[in-house]
């Protein structure tokens, strides 16, 4: 059974596994690794651990800002990351509030539906009433996936990366 997990340096091995099995590139949204991050060694994989719980604090999320990581892990096996992301600032414009990746050996098991539901829920409880997402034209499991969830297309945008649409998700308060 998959579990979202906190990122955690005692996963480098596996997540590397991931990392190089993905290769370089933006498709590994949901990590939140720069471009400066050194993954490879573990002091530079704990920094950047570190880095990403540092964005999760509690002031983060009081001021609107910051993210949320999980990794999607099943025994000892990391399958991709989701991210939440807090606020409506540039960043989360161009990218939306929850950004996710699989890794390409585990694809097409439903992880990315499932994990999405989840960030959805945590988006609930921190008081979101809505959800961006955006993904790349012709990425069509993304696309699934987000309809999926609940998704409704707002439009297509042109972005750095090429033609992008946006979908939003309304989280409806739970009925007590």
């Amino acid at each position: 059974m998959p579990q979202l997990v906190a990122p955690t340096p005692d996963l480098h091995s596996a997540w590397l596994e991931a990392h190089r099995e993905w290769g370089t590139g933006p498709h590994e949204d949901g990590f939140g690794l720069g471009p400066s991050d050194d993954v490879d060694s573990p002091e530079g994989f704990a920094a950047w651990v570190t880095r990403l719980a540092d964005e999760c604090g509690p002031e983060s999320v009081e001021a609107g800002q910051g993210c949320t990581y999980r990794w999607i892990v099943e025994g000892d096996r990391v399958h991709g990351g989701i991210a939440l992301r807090y606020g409506l600032d540039d960043h989360v414009r161009q990218f939306g509030h929850i950004g996710y990746g699989i890794r390409p050996s585990s694809r097409r098991r439903g992880l990315a539906t499932w994990a999405l539901g989840q960030m959805v829920e945590e988006a609930r409880t921190l008081g979101m009433e809505r959800v961006l997402l955006v993904c790349a034209v012709d990425n069509l499991a993304s696309v699934k996936t987000i309809e999926r969830g609940g998704g409704v297309l707002e439009g297509i945008r042109d972005t750095e990366h090429g033609p992008a649409r946006r979908y939003w998700i309304e989280i409806p308060y739970a009925i007590s």
